[in-house]
Formats: structure tokens, C-alpha cells, sequence
């Protein structure tokens, strides 16, 4: 019986049309692209915009601006006679003195050839003691004359008692008195030559100070205790001091407080005042940052291709020396911050969607208004997404369309804003950027080519 059935069967198939089942299954494969391309459209449509979570966290405002590592007190050291330099000083380790040389408040740093100067000295001394033998010549002198004085005045007491008369003739009584007139002259005479040579005394010891000062000169002294940063002669070299003190070295007080010396915009200068915290890198430690404040604002401005800058000089501890002078810094002063805040990329209050992209309960629906003039309402007016000073929109994801939210803007750093609104949370995810769609793209489209992102608005859709 079973062997009949199967036989019965076989020939009931063999007479159906084979076309007919190939057509059939033709129009099921059909069937299934279309559903799978329908599948693949709803995933591609609810998939169309790239979205980030609003998060939590802190901002910092901050003004972005170079600089230049400077010690805070520099010392120019200078010749102030000229000469050959013969020899360098020792610093407190016993080595010659030179680049990064620490030196005491008094210790040589050069020394120039004092030939010249140690002859002047001398020359010097030799005129003060001239002066002082000529001094104690007319001390000698002057006493002569009160001697011959006191003569001539007892001569000419006697001159007088006698008057001329036969025991004393017209011409002698004439002489004693023109003896005693001169008496008296040589002693004026005498009292001046000894306060001229009193002053020739005074004048040479003045040469000879100022020889023994420019000797004194050519021994280069440190002022202060210090650092050296910078040597600008070598031994041999001659210097020349004439209106101008040449710079034989540059010393830092103390390496340990340092300045950095900021141009910063005339834009931003508003937002910069003493006592202002700074942080600030240089390339010299990458990664680390370093700490500082403003200590003042130089008001002398500086003006380069029509750009004003101010000078800012910020103080900074350097007492681990990492920091040492001219490095370039790379600043930013800290204007105001947030703690704990909402806060979203900058891309996500910028971007805009199209109005086929934006759910049916928040499009803009015409109304009249005054005029007969139509108007909108609903979603933001306006090319961007921030209506006016202090408040903004964000769009999110409502299926495959987006739905506005509006917020209340606070401080941005840059790259994101701080956003108030109660419809956020964190979390939540708001657009950023619309995913561009391979068939969106006007030529032909490589399988290589990387996905893009639209960002400031859509294109318009045909």
C-alpha cells in the first residue's frame, strides 16, 4: 500500500509545471530584499544623527597667551674703565667664573690690566706730596714775614717818635714807613700762598682718589649675591667705556622666584587683574604644569601689524629649579570656573536641523499675525540656535525625528558650555552632528570613503 502511494505521488509531480515553481520562488526572494532593504532604510533613518551625553563635571575660563620665563631681578655688570680683560674671578666652588657660576655679594669676577691706572696712582701720590711740601714751604715762609713785620713796625714805632727833625732824616722816616707797608703786604701775601698751596693739597688728593678709584675699577666686583646667566667677554678681549658702561655680565639675584612676562591681547586684557592665578607650561618639562599670579599689568603697549598687546608679569616658585630663565611659556589665565555643572560640546548649541527633520509637534506652524503677514511658532527662530545673549537650543533624538530643548547658557571654555534647562539631566544624549548618508553624496561614492559628519545645519533635501 505505502509503495503505491509514493509511486501515485511522483507522478502527480511530474506533471505540475516547473515554471510555475520557479516563478514562485523568484518572487519570494523578491519579497525578502525588499523587507531587508525596508529593515536596513529604518536602521540608516533612526541611526542619522550622531548624539553625546550631556555629563556632569567642572569648567574652567581660561585667556590663552605666551610668554617668556624672566628672573625677577636682573643685575648688568659693567666696566666703567677701559682696558684688556687679564683674567677671570673664582666662585664659591674655587672654579673660574662663568655660565651658571654662583657668586657671594664682593667676589671678583674679571679683572682688567691696570698698568696705566697704577701708574696714574702713583703719579698722583707724587703731586699730593708736592703739594704738602710746598704747604709747610710757605708755612716757612709766612713766619719770615711776621718776623720782618714785627721789625718794620718797631722801626717805624720809632719813626714816628722821632718824626723828621735833625736826629732822623726826611728819607729815613720816609723808608721806615715804606718798610712797614710792605712788611704787612708780605705777610697778606704769605697767608694767601699758603691757602693756595692748602688747596693745590686738596686738589691732588682729589687726582689721587680718582686714580685709586679707576684702579679700584679694574677688579669687576659682584654687587649683590647671585647667579651668573650670562658672560659676554673672554680673556684677552679689550673693552671701551665711554658714554656708555659695556656689559661684561648679567646676574640673576635669585633663581628661585622667577617671572614670566605674557603679551596678552588688548581684547582681553579686561579680564586680567594682581593676584589672578595662572598655569602655565613650558616644552622643556612636557606634562608638568606649573603654578603662578599676575602681578601687574604693564600699561606701556606694544603695537605689531595693527595687533595691541600688554605686558603681563606673572610671579611663579621655583624652588625645585626645574624653571630656568628665557624658556617659552605657554599660559592660561584662570577667569572664572564651575563645579558640578551640566554641561555640553559647543557643536551640540550650534547645530541646526532641517524643518523635515524636526518632530510634527515642535515645527513651525504659519500664523497670521498684524498685516496679513504670516508667521512661525514652535521651533527656534533665527539661522543658528542661540536666540539672544545667555540662552541657547539643543535638539534630541525623538525616534526619527529630533525635538528642541531650550536652555539657559553659563560659562564656556572653549570647546564646552555650561547649560541650565529642566528637561536635562545627565546623561540624556543631544545631536551633535548628522551622519551623511552614501546616497546624500553628489558623485559617485567610494566603498573607501569615511563616513562624514554634517555639523552647523543640514543640507537641503531634494
Amino acid at each position: 500500500m505505502p509503495m503505491q502511494f509514493i509511486k501515485k505521488t511522483l507522478i502527480n509531480l511530474q506533471g505540475r509545471s516547473w515554471k510555475r515553481i520557479a516563478l514562485m520562488g523568484l518572487a519570494v526572494i523578491l519579497v525578502l530584499i525588499v523587507a531587508v532593504g525596508f529593515w536596513q532604510r529604518n536602521i540608516q533613518e533612526s541611526n542619522s544623527f550622531r548624539t553625546v551625553p550631556v555629563n556632569r563635571g567642572d569648567l574652567l575660563a581660561t585667556i590663552s597667551a605666551t610668554g617668556t620665563v624672566e628672573p625677577e631681578e636682573v643685575v648688568d655688570i659693567g666696566a666703567q674703565v677701559a682696558g684688556k680683560i687679564v683674567a677671570f674671578g673664582k666662585d664659591r666652588d674655587g672654579k673660574s667664573v662663568d655660565y651658571g657660576s654662583e657668586v657671594e655679594a664682593g667676589t671678583i669676577l674679571a679683572k682688567i690690566d691696570d698698568a696705566i691706572y697704577a701708574a696714574e696712582v702713583s703719579q698722583a701720590k707724587a703731586q699730593v706730596a708736592q703739594a704738602k711740601a710746598n704747604v709747610q714751604r710757605a708755612e716757612a715762609d709766612l713766619g719770615q714775614f711776621k718776623a720782618k713785620l714785627f721789625q718794620a713796625e718797631r722801626d717805624w714805632m720809632r719813626a714816628k717818635k722821632l718824626g723828621p727833625s735833625d736826629a732822623l732824616s726826611q728819607s729815613d722816616f720816609d723808608a721806615a714807613q715804606s718798610a712797614h707797608e710792605v712788611a704787612k703786604a708780605n705777610l697778606n701775601v704769605g697767608q694767601a700762598a699758603l691757602v693756595q698751596t692748602k688747596d693745590s693739597v686738596a686738589a691732588a688728593e682729589a687726582v689721587l682718589r680718582r686714580s685709586s678709584q679707576n684702579l679700584d675699577y679694574c677688579t669687576i666686583r659682584s654687587p649683590v649675591k647671585g647667579v651668573i646667566i650670562d658672560r659676554r667677554v673672554n680673556i684677552g678681549q679689550t673693552v671701551v667705556a665711554s658714554l656708555n658702561a659695556p656689559s661684561l655680565f648679567l646676574l640673576a639675584k635669585d633663581l628661585k622666584r622667577l617671572q614670566v612676562w605674557a603679551s596678552v591681547n588688548e581684547a582681553d586684557i579686561g579680564n586680567i587683574r594682581p593676584g589672578q592665578p595662572v598655569t602655565f607650561t613650558v616644552d622643556a618639562h612636557p606634562g608638568v604644569t606649573f603654578q603662578g599670579e599676575v602681578r601687574k599689568v604693564r600699561l606701556n603697549a606694544t603695537m605689531t601689524q595693527n595687533v595691541v598687546t600688554y605686558t603681563v608679569e606673572i610671579n611663579t616658585d621655583n624652588s625645585d629649579g626645574r624653571l630656568i630663565p628665557y624658556l617659552t611659556a605657554n599660559l592660561k589665565f584662570i577667569v572664572a570656573e564651575r563645579h558640578n555643572v551640566l554641561q555640553v560640546p559647543n557643536a551640540a548649541l550650534r547645530w541646526l536641523p532641517q524643518p523635515d527633520q524636526i518632530a510634527p509637534d515642535f515645527r513651525p506652524q504659519p500664523q497670521k499675525g498684524k498685516g496679513g503677514k504670516s508667521g512661525e511658532k514652535g521651533a527656534p527662530k533665527g539661522k543658528g540656535t542661540k536666540e539672544e545673549s545667555g540662552r541657547g537650543t539643543v535638539w534630541m533624538v525623538k525616534g526619527a525625528y529630533v525635538q528642541p530643548v531650550q536652555v539657559r547658557l553659563g560659562l564656556s571654555d572653549g570647546s564646552m558650555t555650561e547649560v541650565q534647562s529642566p528637561e536635562l539631566k545627565e546623561g540624556l544624549q543631544v545631536v551633535v552632528a548628522e551622519q551623511q548618508k552614501a546616497g546624500d553624496s553628489a558623485g559617485s561614492a567610494s566603498p573607501f570613503t569615511p563616513q562624514l559628519f554634517r555639523t552647523g545645519g543640514s543640507s537641503p533635501r531634494k
